[in-house]
């Protein structure tokens, strides 16, 4: 018997040995794939399917509340206002609207005819949510006991756009208190297309992991030239791995379909970790994994998880309502 427990403890040993550092699945806006994406009820869904962390956007009210939302406009396809009606095309600004008038709208379910819709039929709709504060956000995590939970939260500001939101400083500024106020900043990591936010958090908190976000497509690259980067060029640096590295962050995000094999090692020989987004087919989430990437954000964290399971990776513990 004691040898067998001992042939156990090894084999255990052994296994987390194996497993390495732990993989972050994050959640894309909470699990956009399940449930209304950035709100509670898309969290507390994420929460229990089992995450690492929550991924979410961060926006600013003209009143000065940081809430939760991919978008800089109200979205007409996942947007009622206060008689229940859709958003006739793109609504007001947040930053034009107060906390209490952004609560007028109901961001509970996808209009049916739009688009946007259909690329998530499986999402089921919670009627009722708003966009929720980032505090209200940290609030019911901290109420569900999931203490290990981290937070992935993106600046969503724009260089090409300046007039629709806080600019950078400002906006980090604001943010950053609602994180130190909950006492959050251990827990947190900030991620941003627009590089400028990233190094103020650097300056600003400088223990705050800073994730830096590319895309590289035919539609669009904000590695094309300086104007996302705040003036770095990738001409002037080996691989976008060494410019993360040289803007001083230590995680890098990009689109999956530009990710190579090749760029992924180079980042993380420079100790640069490596999340791509957003990753919903199995397929490509397993050849990922067996690249070795450090993560994968997705809106279907679910998915994720079973191949993990069947690569033999620890899984994040599934958390429910008490």
């Amino acid at each position: 018997m004691r040898i067998s427990l001992i042939a156990a403890g090894l084999l255990a040993l052994a296994a987390a040995a194996w497993a390495g550092p732990e993989f972050d699945l994050q959640g894309h806006r909470g699990t956009r794939g399940n449930a209304p994406e950035n709100t509670l009820a898309a969290f507390e869904k994420a929460l229990a399917i089992g995450v690492t962390t929550l991924e979410m956007d961060a926006a600013i009210t003209a009143d000065g509340v940081v809430v939760i939302s991919h978008d800089p406009a109200l979205n007409p396809a996942l947007t009622r206002d206060a008689g229940g009606q859709w958003l006739k095309g793109r609504g007001p600004l947040i930053r034009s609207l107060s906390h209490a008038q952004l609560q007028a709208y109901d961001v509970g379910r996808l209009d049916p005819a739009s688009d946007y819709a259909k690329q998530f039929p499986a999402q089921q709709a919670k009627d009722g949510e708003r966009l929720p504060t980032l505090a209200a956000v940290f609030a019911r995590v901290k109420a569900l006991g999931a203490d290990n939970v981290r937070f992935d939260i993106e600046t969503k500001v724009s260089p090409t756009a300046p007039d629709e939101t806080l600019a950078p400083e400002p906006f980090v500024r604001a943010l950053l208190g609602v994180i130190r106020e909950a006492g959050m900043t251990k827990r947190v990591m900030i991620q941003s297309f627009d590089w400028r936010t990233l190094k103020l958090v650097q300056q600003l908190e400088p223990g705050m992991e800073t994730m830096y976000l590319t895309i590289r497509s035919r539609s669009a690259d904000n590695l094309a030239d300086g104007t996302w980067t705040g003036g770095m060029l990738l001409r002037d640096h080996a691989s976008p791995g060494h410019m993360v590295k040289a803007a001083g962050g230590t995680i890098w995000a990009p689109n999956q379909a530009s990710l190579t094999r090749d760029d992924l090692k180079s980042a993380q020989q420079l100790g640069i970790k490596v999340i791509p987004w957003t990753i919903n087919d199995p397929a490509v989430a397993d050849r990922l994994i067996e690249w070795g990437v450090d993560g994968i954000i997705s809106d279907y964290p679910d998915r994720i998880r079973e191949v993990m399971a069947k690569r033999g990776l620890p899984l994040p513990p599934q958390i429910r309502p008490r």
